[in-house]
């Protein structure tokens, strides 16, 4: 009873230690889907980045000028060294919990395998044992039971009259023999016995014990090991954390240093175009036989881009350009005529503030030498 009490527990925990082997082949499984996922992310952020970052001889250049522009870009190129810190979590994950608990568990593995072929090994010595103590023991009944047969016999035979000298002598000879038999099976037994007791207490009082305080020893290291690997799991990220605080800091450094003010001044340096308002209209008189002048608003935006002007010598001319208007008969402009407001016709150049007529697109009126203008009237 004792004896398979032991063998249920063996196996009890033969199963227990490999579903710890187990838990820790799953444990090392997660940490590698772990490592793999911040590798993916990582990817992915230095593509949004490398996406985002603006390209040579492009609009966004000259959009860098704006403090918004330059602190977006300054946020791409921490988001960059942010994928970067994810690259290292990945990198220390598999080379300080991957890579370890892979050689751990290869020991781990030898290690509960010797243990557990130890005590088979013993297990089977002390079944061996038992089992030549019970034949031992069945030898010495039987050959009891011979010797007491013998002996019966013998006395049978010494008693009957009509049996002769010789065959008593050769019962008695044979009783004799059979009673040596059974002493000498009696020694045997009691030898087995004695050393089976021996090795049954050895067994059960100090090898087994010492194989179960192994595979207890060999469990505390296995449960202290994925404790230890947990650990390290947490300092993992804990170790980029200020790297990653730096890269967050530098991202609300750039969204600090937007000046919206600096920003708005840029455009207005950038796209001002000098206009100088137009001074009052005069009041014009009507009178008998006088025709008044047909003028256009030089200010008015609801003026049709269609809308037609009496040019002089006949004919019409087109509206004005404003810049909120979109004009459906574009014009390249060309920043030799910047200086000039006026009203193209094939080789002559009509000013509308002042009238004149020059013949060279490159003679601009004097009056407008001063003014700056985005665009041409036309």
């Amino acid at each position: 009873m004792l004896s398979q009490l032991r063998r249920d527990q063996f196996d009890n925990l033969e199963k227990h230690t490999q579903s710890g082997i187990e838990f820790v082949e799953r444990y090392s499984k997660f940490v590698k889907e772990r490592s793999e996922i911040e590798i993916s992310y990582a990817k992915q952020i230095r593509n949004l980045s490398k996406k985002y970052q603006p390209k040579k001889n492009s609009r966004e250049d000259e959009e860098n000028k704006y403090t918004s522009c330059r602190a977006f870009l300054s946020t791409l190129n921490e988001l960059n060294d942010y994928a970067g810190q994810h690259e290292v979590i990945a990198e220390n994950l598999t080379s300080q919990i991957i890579t370890e608990l892979s050689r751990y568990l290869t020991e781990l593995k030898a290690e509960r395998k010797s243990h557990f072929h130890d005590g088979r090994k013993a297990q089977q010595q002390i079944e061996s044992s038992w089992k030549q103590l019970e034949s031992s023991k069945r030898r010495f009944e039987r050959d009891c039971k011979e010797a007491d047969r013998a002996q019966q016999y013998f006395e049978r035979m010494d008693a009957d009259i009509n049996v002769t000298k010789a065959d008593v002598e050769k019962a008695r000879q044979q009783a004799q023999m059979r009673h040596q038999i059974a002493a000498d099976s009696k020694t045997e037994y009691s030898n087995y016995l004695t050393k089976f007791n021996q090795e049954q207490n050895e067994h059960y009082y100090t090898l087994i014990p010492n194989i179960f305080q192994k595979l207890q020893e060999m469990e505390e290291r296995r449960i202290e090991r994925v404790g230890v690997s947990m650990k390290t799991y947490a300092e993992v990220d804990r170790e980029v954390l200020p790297i990653v605080g730096k890269c967050l800091d530098g991202m609300t450094k750039a969204a600090e240093s937007i000046e919206p003010k600096t920003d708005s001044k840029q455009v207005v340096e950038s796209y001002k175009s000098g206009f100088e308002p137009p001074g009052d209209v005069e009041f014009e008189d009507y009178g008998p036989g006088q025709t008044m002048k047909r003028t256009v608003s030089e200010t008015s935006l609801s003026n049709s881009r269609g809308e037609a002007k009496e040019r002089p010598g006949g004919g019409k001319s087109k509206g004005k350009l404003w810049p909120f208007i979109k004009n459906k008969n574009k014009v390249t402009y060309t920043p030799t005529y910047s200086k000039v407001l006026c009203i193209a016709i094939p080789h002559r150049v009509k000013c509308i503030i002042c009238g004149v007529v020059v013949t060279s697109l490159h003679s601009p009126c004097t009056r407008m030498a001063n003014v700056f203008w985005p665009h041409c009237w036309l």
